[in-house]
């Protein structure tokens, strides 16, 4: 029995350490995939819904923005990897997006705790403007590549 338990867990720690070296060796986007919108939205059905689901709309869009404004001039799009863009998939280079993407994290971080702090006291048609406009931003980025 003690084999079998024995041999169990190194199986599952063989399995777990496979993985985790193959996600160190895959290629890293530039632009994280979690930084997509669900849906574009009209006025008409903004101005329909309640002030806590527009700010999370809103929220949602600022982090769109962040995570791909500052790669503009790389890719607009999320998937794209370094390698994709010619950039050398090496350690400095790597330890630099790393470095991005937590400096990134811990602003929106920052941000979203502000927005869900100060956003609830904004005028409904201000948040629903700003939203409109977040999604014209994005749309143009979208089609900045192409």
């Amino acid at each position: 029995m003690k084999k079998i338990i024995f041999l169990s867990l190194f199986l599952i720690f063989a399995a777990g350490h496979d993985v985790e070296a193959q996600s160190k060796n895959k290629p890293k986007s530039i632009i994280s995939t979690g930084a997509s919108m669900r849906k574009y939205h009209e006025k008409s059905e903004l101005e329909t819904m309640q002030k806590g689901a527009l700010l999370d709309l809103y929220i949602e869009r600022i982090k769109v923005l962040i995570n791909t404004l500052p790669y503009i001039a790389l890719t607009t799009k999320p998937g794209i990897t370094m390698q994709d863009v010619g950039i050398p998939d090496n350690s400095e280079n790597n330890k630099a997006l790393d470095s991005q993407r937590e400096n990134t994290t811990n602003f929106l971080n920052a941000t979203v705790e502000f927005q869900r702090t100060m956003m609830p006291y904004s005028d409904k048609g201000n948040l629903i403007s700003s939203i409109l406009y977040y999604e014209s931003m994005l749309k143009e980025l979208n089609q900045l590549n192409e």
